[in-house]
């Protein structure tokens, strides 16, 4: 029985390489853009369906989020024009980690 529970265990932490490598700015710039913009569309989609659900909810903490995805994007977008006049290339390292919840 005991080599059954050791074999049940599950993981309860994942890692996924999403982006790894070097590019240009423009590269840089498209990669990072898409990526927030996915993940604000997320949120607006969770926005209106709460709406949906209730004209009257309270939806500041996703207007929030929003908020504060695209003040990053636009960071990124500062600093990534910053390196395009010295025509360097930049490198992306970005890991998701998932960990179960509890």
């Amino acid at each position: 029985m005991k080599t059954k529970e050791v074999a049940n265990i599950e993981k309860i932490k994942q890692k996924i390489q999403l982006v790894k490598g070097d590019f240009t700015p423009s590269e840089a710039v498209h990669i990072i853009r898409s990526l927030i913009d996915e993940k604000i569309n997320f949120h607006k989609i969770q926005r209106l369906q709460i709406w949906e659900g209730n004209h009257k909810c309270n939806t500041e903490q996703l207007d929030g989020r929003i908020k504060e995805l695209e003040k990053e994007k636009e960071i990124a977008r500062e600093f990534i024009n910053k390196s395009r006049s010295s025509g360097q290339k930049l490198q992306i390292n970005g890991t998701l980690e998932i960990t179960v919840a509890s």
